[in-house]
C-alpha cells in the first residue's frame, strides 16, 4: 500500500501538574475533536488525582519525575512517535476544537503551528497584568532581533511535525520552553503558521503554576542566552563597538590634552582606553567567528532534519 493511503497518526500531548479539576474535561474535549488521536498525559509529580482521572478518561498516562514543563516535553518528544503532535495544557484554557485545523496545517507541510491567543481573547480573559506586559515585551524583543512578526511567542498550544519533534533540542527545564521553541524555529527558518484561537482563563478552583517574577526572569534569561548563541555577531559585535567607542572617546580626550600641552598627563586613562579599544575589537572578532559557527550549525540542522524526514517517510 502506498504511503499516501496510510492514515496519519496524531498524538495529543498534555503535560500536567495538579490538574485534577480540569484534566477530565480536557481529555474528553480532545477525544471528541480528534477521535483517532491518542491522548498522552505526562504526570509531573502531581500530588492530587490528576493521573487517576486521566487514566479513567482513556488517556495514556506516564510519569515524568524531572520537575518542569521543559523536562516533560523533552520526555514526550523522545518517547512518542507520531506524524503530528498536538501540545496543550491540562488546565482547560485552550479550545480542543481548534486542533483539527492545526493538524491539517502540519499535514500541509508546516513544521509548527502556533495557537495564537494574543490576537483574540487573551488580554480580556487573562487578568494578570504582569503576564500581559511580559507577553508584549517578549514578543517585541524577539521579533525585533529576528526580523519576524510572530504574534504569540509564549503560547502553550502548538502542533508539530514528526521532524520538528525529533530534531528540536529541548534545553529549558520549565515554562520558558515555549519561548525557546519559537526562537529555535525562527533561527532555523522553519515553516511556521499562526492560527488565532479563543483563549479562556482557568476555571474557578484551578490554580496557575506560573510564578510571574521567577518564570519571567527565566524567560528573559532564555532570550538572552539564545540571542547570544543564535545571533552572536549582533550580540558580541554590538558590545564590542560600544566598548571600543568608549575607549576611543577616552583616548581622544588624552590626545587633545597632549595637543594643547605637549604632555601626556593621564597615563592611566590612556592605558585603560587602549585596553577598552583592544577589548572591543576582540569582541567584534569573537562575534564574527561565532557567527560562522552558528551558520554551520544551521546547515547541520537542515541536513539532520532532511534525514529524519526522509527516514520517517521511508518507514510509513
Amino acid at each position: 500500500m502506498s504511503s499516501e493511503n496510510v492514515q496519519p497518526t496524531v498524538a495529543v500531548l498534555l503535560p500536567c501538574y495538579n490538574e485534577e479539576i480540569t484534566i477530565g474535561k480536557v481529555i474528553g474535549d480532545f477525544r471528541i475533536a480528534l477521535p483517532s488521536a491518542t491522548v498522552y498525559v505526562y504526570d509531573n509529580n502531581s500530588t492530587d488525582r490528576t493521573a487517576q482521572i486521566a487514566r479513567s478518561e482513556g488517556a495514556v498516562v506516564r510519569k515524568e519525575p524531572r520537575q518542569g514543563k521543559g523536562n516533560v516535553i523533552r520526555a514526550m518528544f523522545e518517547d512518542i512517535d507520531a506524524d503530528v503532535y498536538v501540545m496543550a495544557d491540562g488546565d482547560d484554557t485552550y479550545p480542543a476544537d481548534a486542533a483539527p485545523a492545526m493538524v491539517a496545517k502540519v499535514l500541509e507541510g508546516y513544521d509548527m503551528v502556533i495557537g495564537d491567543r494574543l490576537s483574540s481573547t487573551y488580554f480580556e480573559e487573562n487578568k494578570r497584568l504582569f503576564h500581559n506586559f511580559g507577553n508584549r515585551l517578549v514578543r517585541s524583543s524577539i521579533n525585533t532581533m529576528f526580523g519576524a512578526r510572530v504574534k504569540d511567542i509564549m503560547t502553550g498550544y502548538r502542533a508539530f511535525s514528526f521532524t520538528f519533534a525529533k530534531t528540536y533540542p529541548v534545553l529549558s527545564h520549565g515554562f520558558e520552553v515555549e519561548t525557546e521553541m519559537t526562537i529555535h524555529s525562527l533561527n532555523n527558518n522553519l515553516r511556521l503558521y499562526e492560527m488565532p484561537i479563543q483563549y479562556r482563563d482557568r476555571p474557578v478552583g484551578s490554580t496557575s503554576k506560573l510564578d510571574t517574577v521567577g518564570d519571567g526572569i527565566k524567560v528573559l534569561s532564555t532570550i538572552f542566552r539564545m540571542i547570544r548563541e543564535y545571533k552572536p555577531f549582533p550580540f558580541f559585535g554590538g558590545l564590542g563597538i560600544v566598548v571600543a567607542f568608549i575607549g576611543f572617546i577616552l583616548t581622544s580626550s588624552v590626545a587633545i590634552d597632549y595637543w594643547r600641552t605637549g604632555m601626556v598627563a593621564r597615563f592611566p586613562t590612556l592605558i585603560g582606553a587602549l585596553m577598552l579599544i583592544i577589548g572591543g575589537l576582540l569582541c567584534v572578532t569573537t562575534g564574527i567567528i561565532l557567527d560562522v559557527i552558528a551558520k554551520n550549525n544551521r546547515k547541520a540542522f537542515i541536513i539532520e532534519s532532511n534525514y529524519f524526514a526522509l527516514s520517517h517517510r521511508a518507514h510509513r
